[in-house]
């Protein structure tokens, strides 16, 4: 396989971008509200990025299995790249609201595939150490994003938030060109309906995050859970469903599901609401957001060994075991109080990581070697979308503590009670993830 190390470029600088843009135009959307005008829209420019990045994860990995790994990843990298076109070009804040969310698309369309092209590519001995790489470009994009979008602001203009992509999204293409996948597709007709129907009841659902009326959260998720339940009905009549039933009685698979959900909901928010309270204790923006490379570090130690761990120990002992520093975790920040400085918020921020990067590196890898090669994608992709909705959750709950709070430490401990709590069910959760027999647990091909 010598065109390993191309691919492997391509999908990261994929991913670069890709989780850059979640972050780059939070220091500039002042600037840029400020020239487009409509406020009132600020917030969309945001929420159509997140939306539809995540409402496309698990179709793009299912039409993957359908068609191939290249022309998908591709197709998601060239969406991407006439969103970033259109974003720098955008006159007007309605603009730069859809054209963020045809960038969206893009990304939602690339998310999957860094671990699905690695789970085609590598053993699962070096999968660990890949799913390390991919952390590490999450943590790069999250210092760079920041500063990238200052120093445009400051010395040229907002459209190279957008602009500075055109580069770095056609070398990306350009270093695809020469992969021959090793993965066969498996042909079918696509569930174009099934791919609608559940499109638009999972961005109902997730419109409740930013509606800001009461009664029209309520409609809006009511709506959004009706169509996911006329999705399922649907897709039980279907001969070649968008979500294969048969991946949903994948017990295993179907747990770590559910264990992802519940995981990222209990404390993954909290990395967006720790900045503020070491601002708040009068340390500095870099110095916050020094604390939170210690989540960094630590999901980077324990996702480089994980792969030799699967073999060794298998995934329920694993699972059970990120869980449980999760709950720990959340333990330590139920004693977050005024005194605490850097160094406990730092601290906190490493057992988080070791919990999300060892239940990330673990789940992502028993996602594709419990299926049938023909369902790695969706099976991949459904994983990410389990993480994602969760995240998306608990950071709208946690933000709803502080945000109907007058005593800023109450509505931090609110917030750690609530993950807590949730981190508990999260545990009981990876109970129910029941082992496979030994020798099924890693196909013969990737041992």
């Amino acid at each position: 396989m010598n065109n390993r190390l191309p691919v492997l470029a391509s999908i990261v600088m994929g991913m670069l971008v890709s989780s850059m843009d979640t972050t780059i135009t939070n220091t500039t959307m002042p600037v840029i509200a400020k020239e487009l005008g409509n406020f009132e829209l600020y917030a969309w420019v945001f929420a159509g990025y997140m939306i539809f990045s995540t409402v496309v994860s698990p179709i793009a990995g299912r039409i993957s299995d359908l068609f191939g790994r290249k022309r998908v990843f591709a197709a998601g990298l060239v969406l991407f790249l006439l969103g970033s076109i259109l974003c720098g070009s955008a006159q007007t804040m309605v603009q730069l609201v859809i054209f963020r969310a045809v960038q969206g698309i893009g990304a939602g369309v690339m998310n999957p595939f860094p671990a699905i092209i690695a789970g085609d590519l590598f053993s699962v001995e070096k999968r660990g150490r890949i799913q390390a790489l991919f952390t590490a470009m999450w943590g790069l994009s999250a210092i760079l994003a920041p500063m990238l979008g200052s120093l445009f602001v400051t010395y040229t203009t907002w459209r190279w938030v957008f602009y500075v992509n055109i580069p770095i999204c056609l070398l990306s293409l350009l270093l695809l060109v020469p992969y021959r996948e090793v993965y066969q597709p498996k042909r079918s007709k696509v569930d174009y309906l099934g791919g609608v129907i559940f499109s638009s009841g999972i961005s109902l659902i997730l419109l409740m995050t930013v509606v800001g009326a009461p009664y029209l959260a309520l409609l809006s998720g009511g709506t959004g859970l009706a169509l996911i339940v006329l999705f399922y009905l649907y897709e039980k009549r279907q001969s070649a469903p968008l979500v294969p039933l048969e991946l949903l009685r994948n017990k295993p698979v179907t747990w770590m599901n559910v264990n992802a959900f519940f995981a990222m909901a209990s404390l993954f928010g909290a990395a967006s609401y720790l900045p503020m309270f070491l601002q708040e204790q009068g340390y500095s923006i870099f110095m916050s957001g020094v604390a939170m490379l210690g989540m960094s570090f630590g999901w980077m130690a324990v996702a480089v060994p994980s792969g030799k761990w699967i073999l060794r120990y298998g995934y329920r002992r694993l699972m059970i075991s990120a869980n449980v520093i999760l709950v720990g975790t959340g333990g330590w920040f139920l004693f977050l109080s005024p005194a605490s400085g850097f160094w406990f918020v730092f601290a906190g921020a490493v057992m988080l990581g070791l919990a999300y990067g060892l239940l990330s590196s673990v789940s992502t890898i028993g996602s594709q070697q419990l299926v049938d090669a023909h369902q790695k994608g969706i099976s991949t992709s459904l994983q990410m979308f389990s993480r994602n909705i969760g995240t998306a959750v608990g950071v709208t709950i946690m933000g709803a503590f502080l945000a109907h709070t007058t005593n800023l430490m109450a509505g931090y401990s609110h917030i750690f009670v609530y993950g807590f709590a949730v981190s508990a069910v999260s545990l009981a959760c990876s109970f129910m993830i029941q082992e496979k027999k030994r020798g099924e647990l890693v196909p013969a091909s990737a041992r």
